[in-house]
């Protein structure tokens, strides 16, 4: 069993349609230890812990919660922060003031390292302080998880929308391109992939970071597809990248986050970008359009995945229970048993630096050449979106 005191909780990195889930299943699973007194939330992750802004979860009534967990957007506010080695020391004695001896954080790789930190910290100092790491982004980057939560959710909304404008660009044909979040992994602009239905249906072309690409190849790509289909619908991930390894717009972007990255979602720098050159290789008087998704993927009310909400739920009992029991630090991972009707999964626990800073590429198997994806991904992606309602077509009958 773990040691006697208060638990704190925060949120970290872009927000997901599910994490809220993982919070509230931390929380109403800690309710049912009694080592466990305090139940905290930390507002904005680390950057608010700093200031000490800090709540008290155990007044939340249950139905509440339960509202809470359904809703997208993270309830107790988040940071893209990245804490100097002075910020997680002074983290580390806010914890030791006011007895705080189960640190769980959610987010991504970067939240990992973070909390990699503080528990280096708390092993130097001998204080008891149990570091926990709950998975979340829909970016599914995560090393060790065989997925993230958030991501099952994120793909089918992508999914959706592709299955919408693939009927769009039927009525109206042309060519159109769709950006797809995904700074370094194709992962979500490869869930497009799953809106195809019938012969011919798109995303015609899928394009992710592990596949550089020349913008000539890509227009070579988009004509022969126009050739046969008289239209293309493309998925393109915000992280595309030329040849040499660099985002296609580098030079073009300039705000940067904490963590050094350059700023990509909600910008339609590259939509505009390549349906210019396309416009410019292809011929002017094409109808090219270009949107960027941006981050109502991660956030549009009621489309989730109801095994995504599941999992996300479980992740954040389960990191309460490895607590408890006396586990001192780490992640924790999802563990596929079975796929198709059999799929089935469990909750694993894995080191923190196992998990910090590195992300996890698509693996060749599930990409196929410079633009699609294979089946194989398509059969590891089916049960985290669940069913997608079919599109109504007519038959066209002519008139004898």
């Amino acid at each position: 069993m773990g040691a006697k005191g208060n638990l704190i909780i925060g949120q970290s990195g872009g927000p997901t349609q599910v994490i809220n889930q993982s919070l509230v299943g931390a929380v109403l699973e800690a309710l049912k230890h009694d080592n466990i007194d305090g139940i905290y939330g930390m507002v904005n992750g680390v950057q608010g812990l700093l200031d000490e802004k800090i709540i008290d979860l155990r007044k939340e009534k249950k139905e509440d919660l339960e509202k809470v967990a359904m809703s997208p957007g993270a309830a107790l506010g988040s940071c893209r922060y990245k804490p100097t080695q002075e910020d997680c020391e002074k983290i580390f004695n806010i914890c030791k003031k006011k007895n705080i001896r189960y640190f769980f954080y959610i987010g991504g790789n970067d939240t990992a390292e973070t909390a990699n930190i503080i528990h280096d910290i708390a092993s130097e100092e001998g204080y008891d302080l149990g570091i926990f790491h709950v998975p979340k982004t829909i970016d599914n980057d995560l090393r060790e998880t065989d997925h993230c939560p958030g991501y099952g959710s994120a793909s089918r909304y992508v999914s959706l929308l592709f299955k919408g404008d693939n009927l769009d660009n039927l009525s109206l044909k042309g060519i159109k391109l769709n950006i797809v979040m995904g700074r370094n992994a194709g992962w979500l602009t490869a869930a497009a992939a799953l809106a195809r239905e019938n012969e011919g249906d798109g995303p015609h072309l899928v394009y992710v970071p592990e596949r550089p690409v020349t913008m000539e190849t890509m227009a070579k790509d988009i004509e022969k597809v126009y050739q046969k289909h008289g239209r293309a619908l493309v998925a393109v991930s915000e992280g595309l990248r030329n040849t040499d390894g660099e985002l296609m717009i580098k030079s073009k972007l300039k705000e940067q986050d904490s963590h050094g990255n350059v700023q990509l979602s909600g910008s339609g720098t590259l939509g505009d970008f390549l349906s210019a050159e396309i416009k410019a290789m292809l011929g002017g008087k094409l109808r090219v359009r270009a949107d960027t998704l941006g981050y109502a993927q991660r956030a549009f009310m009621g489309v989730y995945s109801e095994v995504d909400a599941r999992e996300a739920r479980q992740v954040g009992e389960a990191a309460v229970r490895f607590a408890a029991g006396g586990e001192t630090s780490g992640s924790v991972i999802i563990k596929r048993l079975g796929n198709g009707p059999d799929y089935a999964v469990e909750m694993g626990f894995t080191d923190l630096e196992k998990v910090a800073r590195v992300t996890k590429d698509m693996p060749n198997k599930f990409v196929t050449g410079d633009n699609d994806v294979s089946n194989a991904f398509i059969e590891y992606l089916k049960p985290l979106v669940g069913d997608l309602p079919p599109a109504g077509r007519l038959n066209f009958h002519s008139i004898k």
